[in-house]
């Protein structure tokens, strides 16, 4: 009888391995998606220095850089494999530059940086493990530390620090749906021009990066609340943080639920959450507010909604 060839472990006498699923590999990686939020950023990024002139781009470097560094400089003094290159540092820059007026004290955008890298990510382990989107810490942070300077917005096209309200501010008068739509309005960086922001929007989608069903259910409920209690539905979606909200920070993976069921009610619970801020609290702003808020329920959120696997039972609770 012929004999079977050995497989090819017995022929070099080394052990078999045998690894666990999945075994599937892909090419998307976290630097890939990093880098294509970041190219999504862009052109809310022009926008912004259009508008406001070059203090947008110079407040957008020293955030960037910031964030980078610090996390950097946390990962030689951890003595840990160094993330600052994996983009998400990067990322989290753009944000929290997108969250602060032009107007704002570099010192004070280093500060948040260093709320937004090391107490919000970096503590709570790095990448995939903080409990909330870093840049909108980072921003609340500012907020409620320097509410003044947070609130002194640049007249667009000017270089002057003149104050301006915001669209959404009770004395900021009448704007026009092509001027929220082109951000030719005072407000911070990234909340200004809403055509940019949807223009990176579509692009994410293309590039599959995130899904349709988290924005586009938390601006649709806000746009229906504001008609319910008689406010101008498209001025709430254009004006104010909802759109960069909405499509860059409520999407963040680690700080939103996983499952399909899941993001919609966080989504639902984030268009609440934003309307009762709106329009019945003292801020005019309520986005970042309301997704830190959900942002800590989605523990919660991905244990009552887990799918079930196919022939398994779900688990009740004291078993």
């Amino acid at each position: 009888m012929e004999q079977l060839p050995l497989h090819p472990a017995e022929e070099t006498n080394q052990p078999l391995l045998l690894l666990t699923a999945p075994q599937l590999t892909s090419p998307v990686s976290t630097q890939s998606i990093m880098r294509d939020v970041l190219i999504a950023l862009a052109p809310a990024f022009v926008a912004s220095v259009v508008v406001f002139g070059w203090r947008a781009a110079l407040v957008t470097v020293v955030s960037v850089a910031s964030c980078v560094g610090f996390e950097w400089l946390w990962c030689r003094l951890r003595k840990t494999p160094n993330t600052c290159w994996d983009l998400s540092a990067a990322v989290t820059g753009m944000l929290l530059a997108f969250n602060v007026p032009s107007t704002l004290p570099l010192y004070m955008v280093v500060l948040g940086a260093f709320v937004a890298i090391v107490l919000t990510k970096e503590l709570f382990g790095g990448i995939g493990c903080n409990f909330a989107n870093p840049a909108i810490v980072g921003r609340i942070f500012l907020a409620v530390s320097f509410p003044a300077a947070m609130a002194t917005f640049v007249a667009p096209g000017s270089v002057d620090l003149v104050s301006s309200a915001t669209p959404l501010a009770p004395a900021s008068g009448a704007h026009t749906y092509l001027e929220l739509l082109l951000g030719l309005h005072g407000g911070v960086l990234g909340e200004t021009s809403a055509l940019a922001i949807l223009i990176g929007f579509g692009y994410l989608l293309v590039r599959r990066v995130i899904t349709w069903h988290v924005p586009v259910v938390y601006v649709g409920l806000v746009a229906l609340l504001s008609l319910l209690v008689g406010r101008d539905p498209l001025a709430q979606v254009l004006s104010g943080g909802l759109l960069l909200g909405a499509v860059f920070m409520a999407t963040d993976y680690t700080t939103t639920p996983a499952t399909l069921r899941g993001k919609l009610v966080f989504a639902v619970g984030c268009a609440l959450v934003t309307c009762l801020i709106r329009f019945y609290g003292n801020l005019n702003e309520g986005v970042a507010y309301s997704i830190l808020f959900m942002n800590l329920f989605v523990p919660h959120i991905d244990a009552v909604t887990r799918n079930t696997p196919v022939g398994g039972e779900r688990v009740r609770k004291g078993r």
